[in-house]
């Protein structure tokens, strides 16, 4: 188990911006000579004698030598990200710079800090739980409203206070049993049976929904794979351009120009999209372009949403009817695109018996924030809008969750089976120590280090 209140004895430095040129960057220190070592090299204040969260104006030298001035923030432990001192040094983003002031305070007893090493100081502090932790990468790579709003409501303890309730009602029939052991000899029953079960029967549920929610979860994390897929020259090379408004792929009238898949990403409404062009499917004697078609299958297995693309012009319901039985075995949602309106509207009317279809013209950019909604509702009847609940978003935390799952389910049958209370008790803990790896009670080396390796080096 996670040893809490742990005190390191080293301090560690590291850029806490990002690395290049830039108008500012900050450099961070962490440990009990935070404040000491930054003091060495600082002309100003005395910052040993100063209060927490406060900011100096000063200079740092090497000796003599200015190297540039600055502002210091301070952090007294434990009133620090980390619960240790902390200290942040704001200069000027030159590459040399960072590197001269990093290069000094490395010579007066910091090391350099290893990746994520901050935020496990913050964890075997105490200052959060492994979740937590764990939602703070996730707070940093995230690029969507939605996936921003996910990953502050784990690192706020959202998802933590869960796991950490079903624990405390766990632990009180594990005491209870245990407690049995105790008086073996006696066959006395301290936990009620009945009232177990039906305890692990709720928490099951609750175990299935947040099972369930990881889909939506990586969906969320990871951005709403969309593949748009249709026959040669539907226009799909210009669709892609059209929603990513950029040039993307390139556009042709030759069918099979794209012979491979081409991936870009789009916020809407601040769920992130990843489109992805591919290939049109046809039967082809070309061995190039049948690899493509090929790999334009293999996205549709891989996708959350199709979007399949026909030419309104040149496509009979019968043929579109084909299609559409065709990629429904994938089992996805698919919102069927009626493309090149613009040359036939009056066509649409020969398609009014297809269900999720929206008439466009991609190349005229006619209806294109009507498919955006269309879209997005497909999404919504997805559920990925339904955010209210608890998300699980890490496969770490399903590996678990399932692991409880499966060590209840046997607490269930050995209850049925009349199992001494002793089998019982094992099989709780079993349950415990599954739900305790998720929030840091119970971990390891090994575990930590995979953790936090994954993480930016100055944070």
């Amino acid at each position: 188990m996670t040893s809490l209140n742990f005190l390191s004895q080293d301090t560690i430095v590291a850029l806490a911006t990002a690395q290049g040129p830039g108008a500012i960057a900050v450099i961070r220190l962490s440990g009990p000579e935070a404040i000491s070592i930054t003091n060495k090299v600082f002309r100003g204040k005395n910052l040993e004698q100063q209060a927490s969260h406060t900011l100096h104006f000063g200079t740092i030298r090497d000796c003599e030598r200015l190297i540039d001035e600055v502002l210091v923030s301070l952090f007294v432990a434990p009133h620090s990200y980390t619960k240790e001192n902390v200290v942040e040094i704001s200069c000027h983003g030159s590459e040399y710079i960072v590197a001269e002031i990093i290069k000094i305070l490395l010579r007066e007893g910091a090391r350099l800090a290893e990746a994520g090493e901050f935020t496990k100081r913050a964890f075997l502090n105490g200052q959060m739980d492994l979740a937590q932790a764990e939602a703070v990468a996730d707070l940093i790579s995230s690029n969507s409203r939605i996936s921003h709003e996910v990953a502050m409501k784990q690192m706020r303890g959202g998802f933590s206070a869960e796991i950490k309730n079903l624990r405390a009602q766990l632990v009180h029939f594990a005491s209870m049993i245990e407690l049995e052991l105790d008086f073996a000899e006696e066959d006395v029953e301290f936990a009620d049976r009945t009232a177990l079960r039906n305890l692990i029967h709720e928490i099951q549920k609750l175990l299935r929904h947040l099972l369930q929610s990881f889909e939506l979860g990586n969906v969320l994390k990871n951005g709403v794979p969309t593949v748009i897929v249709g026959k040669p020259n539907a226009g799909k090379s210009t669709l892609l351009n059209v929603l990513l408004n950029e040039e993307k792929a390139i556009v042709s009238d030759i069918p099979g120009t794209t012979r491979d898949f081409i991936e870009d990403e789009v916020s809407i409404e601040g769920i992130r999209f990843r489109f992805i062009d591919t290939a049109g499917l046809r039967e082809t004697e070309d061995k190039v372009e049948a690899l493509g078609v090929e790999r334009t299958r293999q996205k549709v297995e891989e996708a959350a949403l199709v979007l399949y693309l026909f030419d309104v012009n040149t496509t009979s319901p019968e043929e579109l009817k084909a299609e559409v039985e065709d990629l429904k075995t994938a089992g996805k949602p698919v919102l069927l695109v009626a493309n090149k309106l613009d040359a036939a509207a009056d066509k649409l009317i020969d398609f009014g018996s297809f269900e999720n279809l929206i008439g466009i013209s991609a190349s005229r950019h006619q209806n294109i924030p009507e498919l955006k909604k269309a879209i997005l509702s497909q999404v919504k009847t997805a559920g990925l809008q339904d955010r209210s609940q608890t998300i699980v978003t890490n496969l770490r935390h399903v590996a678990s969750l399932e692991k409880t799952y499966a060590a209840l389910d046997d607490v269930l049958n050995g209850i049925a089976l009349g199992i001494s209370s002793e089998l019982v008790a094992s099989d709780i803990r079993r349950s415990l120590h599954a739900l305790g790896e998720i929030t840091g009670e119970i971990t390891t080396d090994d575990l930590l280090e995979n953790i936090f390796s994954k993480f930016c080096i100055g944070k």
